[in-house]
């Protein structure tokens, strides 16, 4: 495990729901505080905030509090600890956790009461962290508005008039707010770090590989595009965090088919290591806003020893339309499902996405137009890992605008081509399968902006180096009230 020496405890806030994961957890282990006491203010936290934005829509007081004694118990003991050993943790509502509903934002799933953790769960749970509370998505976690019938809608504590992400958007508000220091989440389409870039917090998309999971029924089978392009990860208001959030929720599990035990760290390298900053993939222009937080991002990291240097690369913005082609025709399948149990506004959001996409693939791609995609998709991957050898990190927007005003995706057919557009490294950074972080950088117009960096394949300890340079000089932007 790669782990940072967190704030001595004497200079941390008198608040522990204020404290780092990275300080709750060393604090923990040394019996500087409890875990009850830590879990106790987080609960007082959400109890406080959490009605004005509902990021959590599951609370569970009782079984934290045990969780909390236990581990308090554990100390004293003289037991073998875990990284997160005592952490308070949400959990988001897509994926198993024994003995909640693995509602994924749908009113037809409230029972499906869970038997067993999904892989990534158990591994939190084996780190010691104790989950508080489940967090909100949309219905079957579709859309980057977290809203659905089932639980209702997640606002962005910045702006309760704009999205505070999808599909991950319960996630990064609680973790903005201070309800949790380590918030899990799930990206296959931009649903952990846009919503991180959204409430201005950290997010990290891991390799596809690197943490186990499983997503959906245990005896299904999991569609290709969740194989290779599904990854599990932590949102949290600090780099460091995310740093310990992966190493926890890492080790093997013999569900995942496609899981790498990689090394978490690689061979050292120079901080004069090129970054490219890429700017656009002929999608969208990046608002002034979003253009002045790369140039900030890039003089930090210029500052910092690194060589940061414009590039340009069609590969991004042809995976971002093949995206649609890959994974979107492979969820046509359960369309009929969705059509009898999912909401109006999920509904919508696919009618579009699908009307955008027309104009790209046809109204009906075969089979053949699938293959040639998968055959594509391994060109493309092979090209950005040759730009990867001279230009080992990748500097680039999370988004081309800031977060969105609510329900910018089914307002028409031309809103979600803009939502698309903007979001193109969403779709472009699954597809290709490397890891990428958000940022933040700062405010901009009263809401958070940051930037993304994406490094090679099981690196994500280069990517995570170079957003600590950038958090060193924006500063932490949370934990907030809600606005």
């Amino acid at each position: 495990m790669n782990r940072r020496s967190a704030t001595p405890l004497h200079a941390q806030p008198a608040e522990l729901w204020r404290w780092s994961a990275s300080a709750l957890a060393d604090g923990i282990r040394t019996r500087a505080i409890s875990s009850r006491d830590a879990t106790l203010a987080c609960l007082q936290r959400i109890d406080q905030v959490n009605p004005a934005i509902n990021a959590l829509v599951e609370v569970s007081p009782e079984e934290a509090l045990a969780a909390a004694d236990a581990a308090d118990r554990a100390v004293k003991q003289g037991a073998e600890l875990g990284p997160l050993h005592g952490v308070p943790v949400s959990i988001k509502v897509n994926s198993d956790q024994k003995g909640h509903a693995t509602t994924n934002g749908v009113a037809a799933f409230k029972d499906a009461i869970a038997s067993e953790d999904s892989p990534h769960v158990h591994n939190l749970r084996a780190a010691g962290a104790v989950f508080v509370g489940r967090s909100n998505t949309p219905a079957f976690s579709y859309r980057w508005f977290t809203t659905n019938d089932l639980h209702g809608r997640t606002l962005n504590p910045w702006d309760p008039t704009r999205t505070p992400g999808g599909s991950s958007g319960g996630a990064a508000a609680a973790a903005a707010t201070g309800m949790v220091p380590i918030a899990h989440g799930n990206d296959i389409g931009g649903s952990i770090r846009q919503p991180a870039y959204c409430c201005g917090v950290t997010g990290l998309r891991p390799t596809v590989g690197r943490i186990p999971t499983w997503y959906g029924p245990a005896n299904a089978d999991q569609a290709l595009s969740v194989q290779t392009m599904l990854t599990q990860g932590p949102l949290a208001r600090c780099v460091a965090d995310l740093r310990l959030a992966l190493a926890a929720m890492s080790p093997f599990d013999p569900r995942d088919a496609l899981h790498a035990p990689a090394p978490l760290t690689g061979a050292p390298v120079a901080r004069s290591i090129r970054v490219g900053l890429l700017r656009e993939a002929g999608a969208a222009r990046p608002s002034p806003a979003v253009d002045a937080a790369l140039d900030q991002a890039a003089a930090w990291l210029t500052d910092a020893g690194y060589r940061v240097e414009e590039i340009a690369d069609p590969a991004f913005g042809e995976a971002y339309r093949l995206w649609y082609l890959l994974a979107m025709e492979e969820f046509r399948q359960i369309m009929p499902l969705v059509e009898q149990i999912g909401d109006d506004g999920m509904k919508k959001a696919a009618e579009h996405y699908y009307a955008v996409a027309r104009d790209w693939w046809g109204d009906r791609p075969g089979l053949t137009d699938y293959m040639n995609g998968y055959a594509r998709r391994g060109t493309l991957i092979a090209r950005l890992q040759r730009l990867l050898q001279d230009c080992p990190l990748i500097l680039m927007p999370v988004s081309a605008e800031q977060a969105f005003e609510q329900d910018a995706d089914i307002h028409s057919v031309e809103s979600m081509r803009r939502v698309m557009a903007a979001n193109w490294s969403m779709m472009a950074v699954p597809l290709l399968g490397f890891p990428a972080m958000s940022v933040p950088t700062g405010i901009a117009n009263g809401l958070p902006v940051g930037v993304q960096l994406l490094g090679p394949r099981f690196r994500e300890d280069m990517v995570l180096d170079a957003g600590e340079v950038i958090e060193a000089r924006a500063g932490l932007l949370t934990p907030i009230d809600p606005r």
